[in-house]
């Protein structure tokens, strides 16, 4: 066998067992790189950045390089001493290293590039990662509650480059978890009064579970870490796959990616299974692709032709949430999932993005995975059997000063005249503001205000005719969760977040929500507060037609929450990088409701209670935890 034969035989190994590059893999989003990276912008540091996140490494180098190199003609937002070692510091994390052998402090054996005629080479680095979590609720009353979770995770990461312009990314983890919640009642999919069809077997009526978020950590932002199912530890087989852990449990993840540039990097792609933010306009904050929705396997591509221009696409494959078993729950959600995002930016003053979505049953659809051709539109053209939307984001910003923004998700727009409050009309929209604390090292004060309509986020059933007679789910959700903003339908938020480094290696963050939301269970539940929701389509035209007022058609859930969090990362020559974390806080409940029937199409003021349906509660939050080599 000649040399050409060995070489093919290296790269299909490569493709089979490593899948990514390393320059090329990409940054997790929680990382602290990317508040860093959303200050520079805002300060006129770096030239915008692609709203399609996770950036790989590569972007992530360039941009911490551009940063360093534009500050010295900066008027306003220049870094300070501490700012440019904290950047520093993110170049060796994750700027590539020629050593082989094993490296004590990132916990990676390297193995020695192979260069091939000085142009194509190979890397390959095997890691190791571990991570623990304890957190605590406790919500005293007559007696004390307290709710007590715990995680475990254990990781292998094998990742490595072939060539350039080619990166993977194989990580493998354990989990042991425990995440306790609480069963709050049950919730129809349909509103009051719905008849069912005969002429339209599709849309049943069903009561649902409704279950409270994980009573351990603050609300809404739990993220499940395991894929598809646990076990629990008691019994590992086929017939013990539970949806949740209520107890202690064992479970497995994979996110693997494969990804790339070329064209001088002009063009970026990746296909793999990962977390992912799209249009947020501030880290956290999307609409339409949430850092919180679970993770799915996609392929993606970005490509910046301009200075001044961007355009994004994705296709992927949606995950069902395992809550009737293995078969039954796949049985109705067979999704797929479709973006293509636009971007425009003219400097550092302004940003505009706008694009389409499609959650859309499988099968061998050409138009979703063309990236020229608008979602949006070409349904007009196949049908109308998938579940659209439309999205636009504009920001404004004066660097070294700040940023104001707002965004909207179109789910469903009616153009009547009660517009705004009809149940049809679907829509999420957000307001907000980012100061840059210059005083500070990477210290910023943002404020911001979104509002989910009833029914955002959810959908009717659909018989399609590649699935016979089975009604199938098609809302924008994956694995259980939402792929937009983190909130259910019919709420709203205002958050005011600080935040800042005053160390190389220390973060800190103070955070203040009120949240409100419709009760999803017990009978003042409010249509449409579910992501199990369905609008009955005589709702959408018959008269009278289903109306929403928002805190005045029923009971209500509000919510306060402060917290602080921080965290440290130990870097010690010749010694594992140990990272610590935390957060605590106080969350405050109650509920509001109305003296008429809920849902009955006119408002009605509303009023405190405190039931044993719809009690007050005030609980206490603590989490803590440790990383040992984190990503």
């Amino acid at each position: 066998m000649g040399k050409q034969g060995y070489l093919f035989i290296i790269l299909g190994f490569m493709a089979v067992f490593s899948l990514a590059a390393q320059i090329h893999v990409s940054v997790p989003l929680d990382s602290g790189v990317y508040p860093i990276l959303e200050q520079a912008e805002i300060r006129g540091l770096c030239k915008p950045l692609p709203g399609a996140k996770p950036y790989s490494r590569a972007v992530v180098l360039n941009a911490i390089k551009e940063i360093l190199q534009s500050d010295e003609n900066q008027r306003l937002g220049k870094l300070s001493k501490s700012e440019r070692l904290i950047l520093e510091n993110v170049k060796k994390q994750y700027g590539n290293n020629e050593e082989k052998g094993f490296d004590w402090a990132r916990g990676f054996y390297r193995f020695q590039h192979n260069k091939v005629d000085e142009k194509l080479y190979f890397s390959a680095n095997l890691g190791l990662r571990a991570e623990t979590v304890f957190s605590g609720g406790f919500y005293p009353g007559g007696g004390t509650d307290v709710a007590l979770a715990h995680t475990v995770v254990a990781a292998i990461d094998f990742m490595g480059d072939a060539g350039a312009h080619f990166s993977y990314h194989i990580p493998l983890s354990g989990f042991i978890v425990r995440s306790p919640r609480a069963v709050l009642g049950t919730y129809n999919t349909y509103h009051d009064g719905f008849v069912y069809d005969s002429t339209d077997p599709g849309r049943k009526d069903e009561e649902i579970k409704t279950y409270s978020e994980p009573l351990a950590y603050f609300p809404y932002t739990y993220k499940k870490p395991w894929d598809g199912f646990m076990w629990n530890i008691e019994k590992v087989d086929n017939s013990s796959m539970i949806a949740w852990p209520q107890d202690y449990s064992v479970g497995y993840g994979m996110k693997p990616e494969l990804g790339g540039a070329f064209l001088s990097d002009h063009v970026t792609y990746r296909f793999g299974r990962i977390d992912r933010e799209w249009g947020g306009m501030s880290n956290g904050n999307s609409l339409i692709l949430n850092k919180q929705a679970q993770p799915f396997l996609a392929l993606e591509a970005t490509a910046t032709p301009f200075k001044w221009l961007g355009l994004s696409v994705l296709t992927g494959v949606l995950e069902y949430y395992n809550a009737k078993g293995l078969k039954e729950s796949a049985a109705t959600f067979q999704n797929a999932f479709s973006m293509g995002m636009v971007e425009v930016n003219i400097k550092n003053y302004f940003h505009a993005d706008f694009g389409s979505t499609v959650i859309w049953p499988k099968r061998f659809e050409l138009g979703y995975l063309f990236p020229l051709f608008d979602n949006f539109l070409y349904q007009n053209n196949i049908g109308d059997f998938d579940n659209l939307a439309f999205f636009v984001n504009l920001k404004g910003q004066y660097p070294g000063i700040g940023n104001i923004w707002v965004s909207l998700f179109l789910d469903e727009l009616p153009f009547e005249k009660e517009l705004f409050i009809l149940d049809r009309a679907m829509f999420a929209y957000q307001a907000g503001t980012t100061i840059a604390l210059p005083f500070l090292p990477f210290g910023s004060l943002s404020l911001s205000y979104t509002k989910i309509e009833p029914y955002v986020y959810s959908h009717t059933k659909e018989i399609v005719p590649w699935y016979g007679d089975t009604p199938m789910e098609s809302s924008y959700t994956n694995n259980g969760r939402s792929l937009g903003f983190y909130l259910p339908p019919n709420s709203d938020e205002l958050k005011l977040r600080f935040e800042a480094m005053p160390e190389i290696n220390t973060r800190v963050n103070l955070q203040y929500q009120m949240i409100r939301h419709g009760a999803d269970f017990g009978s003042r539940a409010v249509d449409g507060s579910s992501y199990l929701s369905e609008l009955d389509p005589r709702g959408r035209s018959e008269k009278p037609q289903l109306k929403k007022f928002f805190l005045q058609d029923g009971a209500y859930q509000w919510l306060h929450i402060i917290k602080v969090g921080a965290e440290h990362t130990f870097a010690i020559k010749k010694a594992p990088v140990f990272q610590i974390f935390g957060e605590t806080g106080v969350v405050i409940s109650s509920f509001t409701d109305i003296a008429g029937p809920a849902n009955s199409g006119s408002p009605s003021s509303y009023s405190v209670i405190d039931t044993s349906e719809y009690p007050k509660s005030t609980g206490f939050i603590l989490t803590v935890g440790f990383r040992i080599y984190p990503q």
